[in-house]
Formats: structure tokens, C-alpha cells, sequence
């Protein structure tokens, strides 16, 4: 009875093999994006606490490395995107549940999908200033010089570089635009499955959590 029980419940779960292939497609790359963010939020975590270490050790022995402490900033900015980019797609953004805790099952899941598809929503339009900010289109148009750019636009990004590393800001600035496109990718996977039209995905690598929000 257990394993009929079983088996009819798993046949009324939607099949990935089932879906369209432009559905597996994006939950693919939204699965493989975060095994990529993984392996990046384990080598920024190193980094900053390599860079941490160093940093004490140098201004306790009297002879502190200036580049340090901005290296440790922007460690730590790419680090925050990334990690809320994964915290997306694991469903472990913040929620406040104190209307749809009380809704209906059917009502939950209704919210769950306008959570999710207001996060692609937010990725899009912070992709789209992004596009608008950086203007790909125009710095090419300019032969990639920055200073012809910043003088036909008034736009100083490309010209602009960091106070201690000497970096063009432009480079740190990327994690804005990376995280609008990894945000909106896993919105999208995430809507999918709350839609029913593919089933959840597991995320090896990652502790199995439970999350009572809607997320």
C-alpha cells in the first residue's frame, strides 16, 4: 500500500525529461551557475580571510600594506552578490510570512510565484540600469578609448580606477551586472518549478534546508 502510495505521488510530480527542452535549459544553467557560484563563494571566503590574516600580521609587525584593506572591500562586495545570487536559487532569501501564513495552500503558492517572478522582475531592471550605465554599446562606438567616451558623454565609469590597487573601477563594478543576469536566471529557474512545469532540482554540495517563507 506504502510503495502504491509512493508511486502514484511521484507519478503526479512533473518530470524534467517531460519538459520542454527551452525549460531544462534554463534550470540547467541556473543548476550549473550555482555550482560555479559555490566554488566562487568558497575561494572568496578564502581569499578574505587570507587577506584578514595578513592584514593583522602586517600592521601588528609595524608594517601594514596599504592595498590591503581595499582588497579586503571589494572581496567582500563580490562575495555579498554572489552569495545572495545562491541564497536565490536555494530559496533562502528573506520572507515575511505574516499575510500568506495564513492563506490557503492554493493561496500560498500564488504568492510563492508573484516572490518569485517579482525577483526576476528586480534582476531585469537592475540589468537593464546596468546596460544603461556601462553602455557597451557606446564605449565600443568610442574604439574602447575611455577618455573619448567620457568626453562624448559625460560618463566617467570607464576612466575611473581604484584609489590603492590602481584597478579600473569598471572591473569591480561587474559584480552588478553579473549578479542582475545570475539573479534573473535563477528567478526564472525558480518560477518554473513553483509553476509546476518542471520539478525542484537538488543542489549537491548544499546542505538540504527547509524554508516556511514564501521564496
Amino acid at each position: 500500500m506504502i510503495e502504491t502510495n509512493l508511486l502514484s505521488a511521484g507519478a503526479s510530480l512533473p518530470s524534467s525529461r517531460m519538459s520542454p527542452w527551452p525549460v531544462r535549459a534554463v534550470v540547467a544553467l541556473s543548476n550549473g551557475l550555482l555550482a560555479i557560484e559555490r566554488v566562487a563563494i568558497m575561494s572568496f571566503m578564502g581569499i578574505l580571510t587570507l587577506l584578514i590574516l595578513i592584514n593583522v600580521t602586517t600592521r601588528y609587525a609595524g608594517l601594514p600594506i596599504y592595498w590591503i584593506d581595499e582588497s579586503a572591500v571589494y572581496a567582500t562586495v563580490w562575495l555579498t552578490f554572489i552569495g545572495a545570487s545562491a541564497m536565490t536559487r536555494l530559496r533562502l532569501d528573506f520572507a515575511v510570512t505574516m499575510l500568506t501564513e495564513r492563506l490557503s495552500a492554493r493561496g500560498q503558492q500564488i504568492a510563492r510565484i508573484i516572490s518569485t517572478l517579482a525577483v526576476v522582475g528586480f534582476g531585469f531592471g537592475l540589468g537593464v540600469m546596468c546596460w544603461l550605465w556601462m553602455d557597451p554599446v557606446g564605449i565600443a562606438s568610442a574604439g574602447f578609448d575611455a577618455k573619448t567616451y567620457a568626453g562624448e558623454t559625460f560618463n566617467f565609469l570607464y576612466t575611473e580606477r581604484t584609489q590603492t590597487l590602481n584597478w579600473p573601477s569598471w572591473i569591480v563594478y561587474l559584480a552588478l551586472p553579473i549578479f542582475a543576469i545570475s539573479m534573473t536566471l535563477h528567478g526564472l529557474a525558480n518560477t518554473l518549478e513553483d509553476l509546476g512545469i518542471v520539478s525542484r532540482s537538488a543542489f549537491p554540495g548544499f546542505q538540504p534546508t527547509t524554508s516556511d517563507g514564501i521564496n
